[in-house]
């Protein structure tokens, strides 16, 4: 037989002592990059998408929309690479959220857009504000969130501990940004008495302006004096409660006019704007039987680099926070994780590299069956080096360990072995044979096989790489899968041609056996073999027959055009990416416009105690007025913006995932019946958001 191309390759490794060096060499640097590559939640897109906000002071929806909005959208919409514009108009202010296409350069997008607002800044109308432009990327979801609640301190004694607490973890190496919701700040609060303004002469815009004048430093220049400059520096801030009291703010019957004579000075905790609160639910009687209710709590979310492994920042964070329970944090303050992507990350790595292993462990005893153990431990050698390399690429690429790429590891096992398994194969059916010397008849049987497996796998890379290209918010997402899988394909062919014929010349090759009489027995025949005589029984009587030929294939067609007809008929739903089983959803509640904040307040915590005696629910945070730590669904809705007294969010903590039967999803829908009820008796809007990124939002 000619030599080939395969069997070339197979030529230079198959005795060759390097090749066994290269295999440890392969396995110990795919290992090592395995370490190296970051594990995240989420696979990373790149889509530049930018919010603008613009304000307009004194102006109506109205005005807003036709003066400035529209303009801007207009000429936003003509800078090259911008897919979609949309946008918003409210009293006095709006805002334009613009997404270019995917694979657009993110810095030149973002450039672009920054250089055409500032360009038409002159046809604005008078008294319009310069916009602001703020970026938006994956990695803006927070990866880890930190509560602070406490039986004893209030929000207000909260908030300064989260502030104390939220500089030490700033410090860490790849924090990116952090957020603070809820708490109270440190305010004074100016009561004034209208009837003792009235005596003393003085009015409300007088009285704002002299503390606003008195609230004020600057340096107003400088003097030599014996060969030394002074600075000088005129006024001073506000401090304390006395700097208020004792300000003038006027005059009245020559004598002046304190503050205090005319007005109550507080200083406290500001009025409430917003209520953050953390509750147990009812998943462990023991915890929530000590803790019993809800409490004050302060929510800090962490936010990490691009590339930045969140496994590992989560842990450097929460032993950070462990030391600073010894110094900052006081005993009575309790700090629980009510998130943590870089752990639920970990336990998805270590989930799929678990099932990763099992496939390997499957096809290797199916190959075992058919060749026995040699031809087992031959596939179960070569498949471990290819992975180990598809790691390394993995690595070069600058992708991390997330569900897909993982999932394309596992959805490419079966396909990875076939070439060394083919290789093997037939390796172990002419070794069989025993017609050629072992090392010929291994070189015999790969170029045999070779040619056909090379064109077989470019085949296979030919139908799995078209879904890198698919456009829109899911080509990036589900990118990782067809590269993945395709360079794993060509990997797994190179370890076929390289590894594979040295490991079977090694384990396949076997010695004359003796039979009773002391005769060599006489070399096996392929149809003699039981798998053989297996399959003629079948096959044989459709080669023979035309019409069961036929039968077999019109039943094959009926069946192929049946599984199709269950896509139309909906027999079958078809879903871009199943639903994950997370332990979180979210409880977004949106009351009738002109709700006050205490209102929002009592509906949320009414939703918040049904909650709270679900079995299923492990801890709940309430947001009112503000927004819970944004999820991935939360970026592209941008729920971060609601901030208004008649909204609220639920972040809502479950059971993990083993120690629960159902799926986060359909514990969505069991609670989303009874909380539309409780709601609709405020004519409240209720949405039960789960945290998994469906794509369709």
């Amino acid at each position: 037989m000619k030599e080939g191309l395969a069997g070339k390759i197979a030529k230079l490794f198959i005795d060759s002592k390097l090749t066994i060096l290269l295999m440890v060499v392969f396995m110990v640097i795919g290992v090592y990059s395995s370490f190296l590559i970051p594990r995240e939640e989420e696979p990373q897109i790149d889509v530049p998408m930018a919010d603008i906000f613009i304000g307009y002071p004194g102006a109506s929806p109205l005005e807003v929309e036709s003066r400035v909005i529209k303009p801007i959208e207009k000429m936003v919409s003509n800078i090259k690479g911008v897919e979609y514009v949309y946008s918003t108009s409210m009293q006095e202010q709006g805002m334009i959220i613009v997404q270019f296409y995917v694979g657009e350069d993110i810095e030149r997008s973002y450039v672009k857009l920054y250089n055409e607002l500032m360009k038409h800044m002159d046809q604005m109308p008078a008294g319009v504000t310069p916009p602001l432009v703020k970026t938006r990327s994956i990695d803006d979801v927070p990866m880890l969130g930190l509560t602070l609640w406490s039986e004893t301190y209030d929000d207000h004694q909260l908030l300064q501990i989260a502030n104390e607490v939220n500089h030490e973890i700033r410090k860490v190496t790849d924090v990116a940004t952090t957020h603070k919701i809820g708490g109270r700040s440190r305010e004074i609060r100016v009561v004034l008495d209208k009837n003792k303004m009235a005596s003393a002469g003085v009015d409300m815009l007088g009285v704002a302006e002299k503390i606003k004048a008195n609230n004020t430093q600057m340096t107003s220049g400088a003097f030599n004096r014996n060969d030394t400059e002074f600075k000088v520096n005129t006024g001073s801030f506000l401090q304390t409660v006395d700097d208020v009291e004792n300000l003038i703010v006027g005059t009245s019957q020559n004598q002046p006019v304190y503050l205090k004579q005319i007005a109550q000075v507080l200083d406290g905790p500001e009025l409430p704007n917003e209520y953050v609160t953390f509750g147990y639910g009812a998943a462990f009687e023991e915890v929530t039987s000590k803790y019993p209710s809800e409490y004050p709590a302060v929510t800090i979310s962490v936010a990490k680099r691009k590339g930045a492994d969140a496994m590992k920042l989560s842990d450097v964070i929460l032993d950070k926070i462990e030391h600073l329970r010894t110094t900052i944090i006081p005993d009575d303050v309790q700090v629980s994780v009510t998130r943590n992507y870089g752990e639920t990350a970990s336990q998805k790595v270590g989930e799929l590299l678990l099932h990763l292993l099992g496939a390997i462990i499957a096809v290797t005893l199916v190959v075992m069956l058919a060749m026995g153990w040699r031809g087992g431990l031959v596939v179960f050698l070569s498949v471990p080096v290819t992975f180990a390399l598809t790691m390394l690429s993995y690595y070069l690429l600058d992708y991390t360990l997330n569900r897909i790429t993982l999932f394309a590891l596992v959805f490419v096992t079966g396909i990875v072995v076939d070439d060394s398994i083919i290789i093997a194969e037939n390796m172990h059916r002419h070794f069989k044979m025993k017609r050629l010397p072992f090392k010929q008849a291994a070189l015999y049987a790969i170029n045999e096989v070779g040619n056909p497996t090379i064109l077989a796998t470019f085949t296979v890379i030919a139908s799995v790489l078209p879904m890198a290209f698919v456009s829109g918010l899911m080509g990036p997402y589900m990118s990782p899968m067809p590269i993945g899988a395709s360079i794993a394909m060509i990997l797994s062919l190179i370890i076929a041609l390289t590894i594979t014929p040295y490991l079977g010349y090694i384990f396949l090759r076997e010695k004359d056996k003796k039979n009773a009489s002391g005769e060599i027995e006489k070399p096996i025949e392929i149809e003699d073999t039981r798998i053989y005589k297996i399959y003629s029984r079948f096959e044989r009587p459709l080669l023979d027959n035309p019409f069961k030929r036929w039968m077999a294939l019109g039943i094959t067609t009926l069946l192929l055009l049946g599984s199709v007809a269950m896509f139309f008929t909906e027999t079958v739903l078809v879903k871009m990416l199943p639903f994950d089983n997370k332990n979180e959803f979210q409880v977004v509640i949106d009351m009738p416009e002109g709700t006050t904040l205490e209102r929002t307040n009592v509906v949320t915590q009414e939703i918040a105690q049904y909650l709270s005696g679900r079995p299923e629910v492990v801890n709940y945070q309430t947001y009112v007025g503000t927004s819970a730590p944004i999820t991935f669904n939360g970026l592209v809705r941008h729920y971060d913006l609601r901030g208004a007294s008649n909204t609220a969010d639920i972040q809502v903590n479950i059971k993990d995932k083993g120690d629960r039967k159902l799926q986060s999803h359909d514990i969505a829908k069991l609670l989303r019946p009874d909380i539309q009820r409780i709601a609709s008796k405020y004519d409240a809007n209720v949405k039960l958001v789960e945290v998994p990124p469906d794509l369709r939002c």
